[in-house]
């Protein structure tokens, strides 16, 4: 397992060779709190090399569990983030995404955040990171150490396709405005 620091990327491919199928593990801890209910959801948005989705059905989320095309598949909504080891988790099957897809960006945003007035420096021990879903290695990890004291989504890594090899970006790119706002960024038709 390699550890990424912010910026950092590696080649997935190139980690495990032959590789079709990778679990990507995303985890949290509530650092403060009021008392309100502290929801973090995991995202992912399939993209072509504009950096933007084809269609609706690449936009997998809560409410949407599997892409259209059933390459990217969220595993479920943790709601507490309670607990060690993953938080949520986000399959990908490179061997079922289309030519025109070049890449994946693993997001998560914080439910009601705005109502709730939470963000990502009430949040700790963020990470993600990335297993061979064939023998269960870990072959990278990225640790979310910067402070978002106001950021309400974050892009927490990409999975990108570069001379036919698939790699592994640490982002830690903070977003303002939640789900919505990353979504139409993404070009999510709404």
């Amino acid at each position: 397992m390699i550890l990424l620091t912010k910026g950092g990327n590696i080649s997935l491919s190139k980690q495990s060779p032959g590789l079709k199928k990778v679990l990507v593990g995303l985890g949290w801890d509530e650092r403060a709190s009021d008392g309100q209910e502290f929801d973090l959801d995991a995202c992912a948005f399939i993209l072509n090399d504009q950096k933007r989705v084809r269609s609706v059905g690449d936009f997998v989320f809560y409410n949407q569990l599997t892409s259209a095309d059933g390459a990217v598949q969220h595993l479920g909504d943790n709601r507490t983030g309670q607990g060690d080891g993953d938080d949520e988790q986000v399959t990908i099957d490179f061997s079922k995404m289309g030519a025109d897809a070049t890449r994946v960006a693993i997001c998560v945003t914080i439910h009601e955040a705005e109502a709730r007035r939470q963000n990502f420096g009430m949040v700790s021990n963020a990470f993600v990171r990335v297993v061979n879903a064939a023998d269960g290695k870990e072959l990278a990890r990225y640790n979310l150490s910067e402070e978002m004291s106001s950021e309400t989504a974050m892009v927490f890594a990409e999975l990108y396709k570069y001379n036919n090899e698939w790699q592994f970006k640490a982002v830690g790119q903070g977003f303002a405005g939640g789900m919505l706002p990353l979504a139409k960024h993404y070009g999510v038709p709404l």
